[in-house]
């Protein structure tokens, strides 16, 4: 057993499939399966259920998960201690989205408090334009946002994730039982539209390129109202890996098909003000996420 065999089965547990593991990882799909057996094997017992729909853990494995995400949690931050060359002081004021700040960001900000103590970070969340002005007047010093949507020449980007995009539905519908979906198929459905940080614009943009229009019922800003009415079989929606979870709050189950139509990523990744000066505690925070998500891992 070693970080790798631990890193590729939180991977599949989160996202319930093996090959959307291997895609967030960047791998092949056939290391993200061997990694799991070398696992099972070394534990003696099964941590997943293989169905049509994707990897169902097991009780024993739901029990593993929650041990292993302590253990990287503090692989991390040990990796984070050890590779800092100095502590970094001062004071550092960052703005971020609704769907970076829900998904992506707090657990960053727990291991950032512990590798730089002296740091004091302050976060803000608002809309893309307020983070393009914010930044561009001084107001914050580097943005966390989804860089797919920002489009200001004056800002420089720096992209970390790339998070695809896939067709969610109730686990009984049967672009889920069949794998995939076209978009004409997909236009005859209700369709569930989540509105929160441009997901309406970016979504017609999307569409537009089939000629086709989604049948909307329901415009929401909450993404937990989507995941509701598409597992209770409401209508469907395609929405980003990153949201994704395999069950509603009601416990009702969500599968997720493939399309016909490539779709943009949902990108992730910081942004500032370019030709500002970078103060030394915004060089750390950048050097954190380039060694989190741009450097090797294994």
């Amino acid at each position: 057993m070693n970080f790798r065999h631990l890193k590729f089965f939180v991977a599949t547990a989160e996202s319930g499939q093996v090959s959307r593991a291997a895609t967030q990882l960047s791998i092949s799909q056939s290391a993200v399966t061997s990694a799991i057996k070398e696992l099972e094997s070394e534990l003696g017992t099964s941590l997943f259920f293989r169905t049509a729909q994707g990897m169902e853990m097991t009780e024993a494995g739901r029990d593993f998960l929650a041990s292993t995400r302590e253990i990287l949690e503090k692989l991390e931050l040990a990796k984070g201690m050890a590779q800092r060359q100095s502590p970094a002081k001062g004071s550092i004021s960052i703005a971020a989205t609704y769907t970076v700040i829900g998904y992506f960001l707090p657990p960053h900000l727990d291991r950032l408090q512990h590798i730089y103590p002296n740091l004091d970070i302050r976060i803000s969340e608002l809309n893309r334009e307020g983070i393009e002005e914010g930044l561009l007047s001084n107001r914050f010093d580097l943005a966390v946002v989804l860089t797919s949507n920002i489009a200001n020449s004056e800002l420089k980007t720096k992209t970390l994730l790339r998070s695809s995009r896939r067709l969610w539905a109730a686990n009984s519908h049967k672009f889920i039982r069949e794998g995939k979906a076209t978009f004409e198929d997909i236009s005859r459905e209700d369709y569930i539209m989540l509105t929160v940080d441009e997901a309406a614009h970016t979504t017609m943009r999307y569409w537009s390129l089939s000629a086709l229009k989604p049948k909307v019922t329901l415009r929401t800003s909450s993404v937990e109202a989507v995941r509701s009415m598409v597992a209770n079989g409401q209508g469907v929606t395609i929405l980003s890996d990153m949201v994704y979870r395999p069950w509603s709050l009601e416990g009702r189950r969500i599968g997720t098909a493939v399309t016909d139509y490539e779709i943009p990523s949902m990108d992730i990744g910081l942004a500032w003000r370019k030709g500002v000066e970078i103060r030394k505690p915004v060089a750390s925070v950048i050097e954190y996420f380039n060694q989190s998500y741009l450097e090797p891992n294994y």
